[in-house]
């Protein structure tokens, strides 16, 4: 369950697009007319070809690193690195932190060069079945932004 606060605060951006780490990477900033910054990265797949603006995001991969001293998680996905800080706010998160375990990050953007960094609001534990989720996660992403307008 997402926090109040998020929620208060977030609540004029977007749903969380699911997202793999080297779209970001190679995404661009830009601001909204609001000031806030949001990233435009190109669509996966052959049918929609333009670009989506993004600043929440579903990601999917295998923990690398835990780094409690400082917050954060090294996460590994299909096509690289990113880093999710925060981590010691999100509830129940801390659970599935551990190298190897497979997990979905529900975040705002706060970077994404030379490594995409998100602020965490949701994280959970896809360990259990893991080999359908990374199988199936680049379908996802695709499938997701193409019907996306």
């Amino acid at each position: 369950m997402m926090g109040a606060s998020f929620l208060s605060s977030e609540k004029t951006r977007s749903p969380p697009v699911k997202v793999l780490s080297s779209q970001l990477r190679e995404g661009k900033e830009c601001q909204t007319s609001t000031g806030r910054p949001e990233y435009v990265i190109e669509r996966l797949g052959r049918g929609e070809r333009s670009p989506l603006q993004v600043s929440v995001v579903w990601m999917q991969g295998t923990v690398l690193e835990v780094q409690s001293d400082h917050n954060t998680v090294l996460i590994l996905d299909e096509t690289g690195n990113f880093l999710v800080s925060g981590i010691d706010s999100v509830p129940k998160g801390k659970p599935c932190l551990s190298p190897g375990k497979y997990v979905m990050v529900m975040g705002v953007i706060q970077s994404h060069s030379p490594e995409p960094v998100l602020r965490a609001v949701k994280m959970a534990d896809l360990s259990e079945n893991a080999l359908i989720h990374r199988k199936n996660w680049i379908y996802e992403v695709e499938d997701l932004q193409q019907i996306l307008p």
